[in-house]
C-alpha cells in the first residue's frame, strides 16, 4: 500500500510547503517523481505512524484520524518560532 501526504493546513509560515502539496510514500521508498520537497522535520511524526498505516492499521484505532484518513502535525510549534505548524492528511492508496 501507497501513502500519500498531503499539507492539509499551514498555521504561521512554513518556509517548504504550501497548502496541496504532496509526499507519496511507497514501502521504504520516496516517490520522488510524484512528491513536493522533503522537509526533514516533518518526517519525524510521519514516519513515527507510517508502517502501522502501510499495514492497514486503521487511523481510528490508533488515534489519529476517522475512517481512512489520518492526521499528523509537524512539530514546529509555528507563532513561537516565527515558522510554520503543518497539518498533513494521510490516506492509504492500493495498487
Amino acid at each position: 500500500m501507497r501513502i500519500v501526504i498531503k499539507v492539509k493546513e499551514i498555521r504561521g509560515k512554513c518556509p517548504v510547503y504550501s497548502v496541496g502539496d504532496k509526499i507519496v510514500l511507497d514501502g521504504p521508498r520516496i516517490v520522488k517523481e510524484e512528491s513536493s520537497e522533503i522537509c526533514v522535520h516533518a518526517l519525524v511524526p510521519i514516519l513515527h505512524f507510517y508502517l502501522a498505516l502501510r499495514e492497514g492499521v486503521s487511523p481510528e484505532k490508533i488515534g489519529i484520524g476517522r475512517g481512512n484518513k489520518a492526521y499528523i502535525s509537524c512539530p514546529d510549534p509555528g507563532k513561537y518560532t516565527g515558522g510554520g505548524n503543518v497539518i498533513f492528511e494521510l490516506e492509504g492508496e492500493e495498487l
